[in-house]
């Protein structure tokens, strides 16, 4: 609870035990004792307030808002109702009714510097950029201190980000904060270091370079201190800005002697070096030749410059890696502008050798020179490493024997060589046998690695663990060349390595995609759980987890897993305003747009917009069987067919593609184009499933019409009725698989760690798609027939009778789609087949749909009949003829339940047949699995098989529930 200890109200005493019950969350005795209170003293406000948060936190909303309201409605002042409302509303996520609060509290205590502090914040935390100004500007006027002032400013500089209007932001809010500044600035007023960064950022936005420039370089730039090397930051970047080549290449230059290790600066000094080559610059024969001293304009000179930075590191006590790579990056950029000078600084194959020689021990040389392997010829790949392997301080070893490395650092140094022998592509080029070779090699040091780890604790990773990772990844090779065993054994390996390393974050990766690559989700959830992901990971490396735990049929942990992924976006809105709040109390106000733009980015992002979806269909899926509770689930989700709140436009892929480490060469890794084609599918296959949510949201709004015959259903002021809003759903969903079916006739092969494909191919290939769109064109029809009458529509009977016969047909041809074993034992190996599995969660969904839209053909039918039935009573007729639409339904809805019936038959062989399976301890062909090896493989095959057996049983359970519901659909 808010903080009360300060408040000296006599009061207190009386609510500290209600505080204590809310506090240690006894929600109903908070609520009792409020009561209490409430008889003896009714003009207690904070003892209603406190009352109705306990009432919010039972589930009692309505309530809790009704006690509210009461209270605000009485405009309190004290302290104690105000800061309880504001975590009420808090809890409500109703923050725009705390600004109301303050604003009452305002008027009648005019003169609170609290409250109207407590005003900004509240109109901070929805965004009110206009009124932060004005209530900023009106806080100064209370108290004159300089932080008010500048809060004001800073609701300028905002309203200028949020404003649709470039040329309003430029006209007219930059140039007012600034001359609010500049105010400040001519009566000596500034005081802090963030009223200058405010003042910068200004500027900056302004696209005032010059006098950004002016302002950090002049008095009021001795400000900036907080940060290393600020001052130089702000004044390169804006000599970037204003071209101003010298004095960028000079303050490099300065900057590197100072810290010859310095990245960054590297960078600027050889971008601006070589701009000055480009524009023939020289300098100037008598003064200075730059605001910032001597300038380099040669490649002579850059040489001589890292020549000194190197010979300059060699009496340096601790070894700096920057002079180093710093001549590698000089040779690669000469190289790349089809220079001759880079012969001056000598061999890139013996530098990187050299380089190997004094960093080869530690984990970061190989990051260091993957960077510059493109310099080595292929002729030289085998001849470096073969070099490299000869300056590796192994221990003896006898004929046929690995020589193994007898320190830690021995075996940093050779671990480096792995990796690059995979960067530079010698495993790919090898044969079945040598892979298989290499792979035992690997396993050997990996374990013979585990004796230098021995005092490592859980939460360490083992110094080896790499050569555990590069077999695995040798092996995936193996099993994308058709080695089946393969991808057990990488399964084994990793179980291994995880059982030495339990904090290896790569290992439970690559276990993640591996086990759902084969269509097991269940070790999957505890071992996503076990990474302890934190805030944005959710974003970036959720999609591992949300895309497959509905699709391989663990409805009970995709709900979970959707659900834990949207509490994280939607505690994003109230946690980005705390920092919004907080920025502007400590004066960090250039985080402020930042923090903006960080909740713009996960609003707009692709996964938010997938599991949103996802989620509802699932919702749907579980918890709707007929139009009924149809109707109340997507009432509870405040669905509407006409509504689409995705961004597509601003859609933004956050997902990190390359979370999993990989160590091939450019040819076969992710490409930018990679990238760009998933997020093309996985966009594409989002709009499919969206605008299938909105389809099966309009059903209940198309109810049993009344109206007379060909009347046209259309609403007042001329607006589209129901079934129009459905026709034109259906005809963006026929364009959006027009563009499905198209974008997958490329053929586009991921790399096996690259990004996921959706399951957009099987939808397409397996017929879900064809039954789906049929079943809605059916609505049009049922629709069509319910507006005419059942008189004159033989058409539309017929053409309804021959949908529901292709309907089955369809439906018979996707069950055949999910006929056969999902893991067979074929030749001593095991094989899975998780595309039937993902076929059946297809199938339930179709079989769900279809259900959905036999419930709406129900409710129009059925009162035909019945006015039939009235009809044959008064003309007391012994038959009268019953138009073929009925039969044509009863048959369907017979064959509907014998097809469910035979799939649910299905599901209880595989059930027996998983059950009954005794998995044989399988290797690879020319491997022999150690003892440990074996324990793994036992361990992995049970999780597998224990998996499918979970999701059979989950797909199961819920199409017994959809059989029970068919077989009500009697007329």
């Amino acid at each position: 609870m808010a903080a009360r200890g300060h408040v000296q109200d006599p009061n207190d005493r009386r609510l500290r035990p209600i505080y204590d019950y809310l506090d240690n969350g006894n929600n109903k005795m908070a609520i009792q004792q409020a009561d209490k209170l409430l008889k003896k003293h009714k003009d207690l406000h904070c003892a209603k307030v406190l009352k109705a948060i306990g009432l919010q936190r039972t589930g009692k909303q309505d309530e809790a808002y009704a006690l509210a309201q009461e209270v605000a409605a009485l405009e309190p002042t004290d302290d104690n109702s105000l800061q309880a409302l504001t975590i009420l509303y808090r809890e409500m996520h109703r923050p725009e009714l705390v600004t109301k609060l303050y604003e009452a509290a305002v008027k009648k205590v005019p003169n609170s510097e609290e409250y109207h502090s407590h005003l900004f914040m509240a109109y901070a935390r929805v965004g009110e950029y206009k009124k932060m100004q004005q209530a900023g500007m009106a806080l100064y006027k209370i108290v004159p201190k300089n932080p008010y002032y500048f809060w004001s400013v800073m609701s300028l500089i905002m309203q200028s980000i949020s404003a649709q209007d470039e040329n309003l932001s430029k006209t007219m809010f930059l140039p007012l904060a600034e001359r609010m500044v500049e105010k400040m600035v001519k009566e000596d007023k500034i005081e802090a270091e963030a009223e200058v960064e405010l003042y910068y950022m200004i500027l900056e936005r302004l696209e005032k370079y010059k006098e950004a420039l002016d302002v950090v370089r002049g008095k009021l730039g001795e400000k900036l201190t907080s940060e290393l090397q600020s001052r130089e930051n702000k004044c390169m970047a804006m000599y970037k800005k204003l071209h101003r080549w010298p004095e960028c290449n000079a303050l490099a230059r300065r900057l590197l002697l100072k810290n010859s290790d310095d990245w960054q600066f590297y960078i600027t000094y050889f971008d601006s070096v070589f701009q000055l080559i480009d524009e023939s610059w020289t300098p100037p024969a008598e003064e200075e030749h730059s605001l910032e001293g001597e300038v380099h304009c040669s490649i002579e000179q850059a040489v001589n410059f890292i020549e000194e930075r190197i010979t300059e590191e060699s009496k340096s006590s601790r070894p700096l890696r920057g002079p180093y790579l710093a001549k590698l990056e000089l040779i690669r950029r000469l190289r790349h502008r089809g220079c001759n000078d880079e012969y001056k600084l000598g061999d890139p194959e013996e530098l990187m050798f050299q380089y190997f020689k004094k960093f080869g021990d530690k984990p970061c040389c190989f990051t260091d020179l993957k960077v510059f392997v493109d310099l080595l010829p292929p002729s030289q790949y085998t001849k470096f490493i073969r070099q490299l392997l000869d300056v590796i301080p192994l221990a003896a070893a006898a004929e046929n024997e690995v020589a193994l490395p007898g320190d830690i650092k021995a075996l940093q140094q050779h671990l480096c060589v792995v990796q690059l022998s995979r960067l530079l592509g010698i495993y790919h080029a090898m044969e079945k046998k040598q892979k298989l070779a290499v792979v035992r090699e690997l396993m050997l040091r990996y374990r013979h690695g585990l004796e230098f780890g021995k005092s490592c604790l859980k939460t360490e990773l083992q110094f080896s663990d790499y050569y555990c990772l590069l077999a695995v990844h040798l092996l995936l090779d193996l099993w994308l060349e058709g080695e089946e065993a393969a991808v057990w054994q990488c399964l084994t390996l990793l179980e291994e390595g995880l059982s030495h390393s339990p904090s290896n974050a790569q290992f439970k990766l690559l276990l993640i995609r591996i086990y759902c690559r084969l269509g097991a989700f269940e070790p999957v959830s505890e071992l996503y759980s076990s990474l302890d992901a934190k805030h944005i990971q959710h974003d970036t490396i959720g999609y591992l987890l949300t895309r497959y735990a509905g699709s391989l049929g663990h409805y009970a942990a995709a709900s979970q897993s959707c659900n834990f992924a949207l509490r994280f976006f939607h505690s994003n809105q109230k946690d980005t305003s705390e920092y919004i709040i907080q920025a502007y109390k400590y004066g960090a106000f250039e985080k402020i747009p930042e923090f903006i733009a960080f909740r713009n980015r996960l609003n707009s992002s692709l996964h938010f917009a997938q599991v949103r979806t996802e989620r509802m269909l699932l919702d749907l899926l579980l918890e709707a069987n007929i139009s009924t509770s149809l109707e109340e689930s997507i009432k509870s989700m405040s669905l509407s067919p006409e509504e689409d709140d995705i961004p597509w436009k601003d859609l933004r892929d956050n997902r990190d593609l390359t979370v999993l480490f990989s160590w091939d060469p450019k040819d076969r890794d992710i490409s930018e184009e990679h990238r760009k084609l998933s997020l093309e599918e996985e966009t594409l296959w989002l709009r499919i499933r969206s605008l299938t949510l909105r389809l099966v949201s309009g059903l209940p709004t198309l109810g049993h019409t009344i109206q007379p015959k060909n009347s046209e259903k259309t609403a007042e002021n001329g607006v589209s009725s129901k079934i129009d809003t459905i026709r034109a759903l259906l005809q963006q969903l026929e364009a959006a698989v027009d563009s499905g079916k198209k974008f997958l006739e490329q053929k586009i092969q991921y790399p096996v760690l690259g990004p996921p494909p959706t399951r957009m191919a099987g939808f397409f290939s397996n017929g879900s798609c064809q039954c789906q769109t049929s079943l809605f064109y059916l609505v049009s029809d049922i629709y069509e027939l319910d507006t005419n009458g059942l008189e004159d529509s033989a058409e539309i009977q017929e053409r309804i009778g021959n949908s529901f016969k292709s309907l089955v047909e369809r439906l018979t041809d996707l069950f055949n789609k999910c006929k056969g074993d999902l893991i067979e034992v074929r030749d001593g190996t095991l094989k899975t087949h998780p595309n039937l599995l993902e076929n059946l969660v297809f199938f339930v969904e179709t079989i769900s749909i279809a259900l959905w839209v036999s419930s709406y053909c129900d409710s129009v039918l059925r009162p035909f009949k019945s006015n039939l039935q009235k009809k044959k009573k008064k003309k007391k007729e012994s038959s009268v003829a019953m138009p073929p639409v009925f039969t044509h339904f009863l048959d369907y809805v017979t064959e509907l339940q014998t097809l469910t019936s035979n799939v649910i038959d299905h599901i209880k062989g595989l059930e027996i047949i998983l059950t009954a399976l005794k998995l044989e301890e399988l290797s690879l062909k020319d491997t022999l699995l150690l003892q440990e090896e074996k324990e793994f493989t036992k361990t992995v095959q049970g999780k597998v098989q224990s998996s499918y057996h979970h999701s059979v049983q989950e797909i199961g359970e819920l199409l017994k529930k959809r059989l029970d519901t068919i077989k009500k659909l009697k007329i």
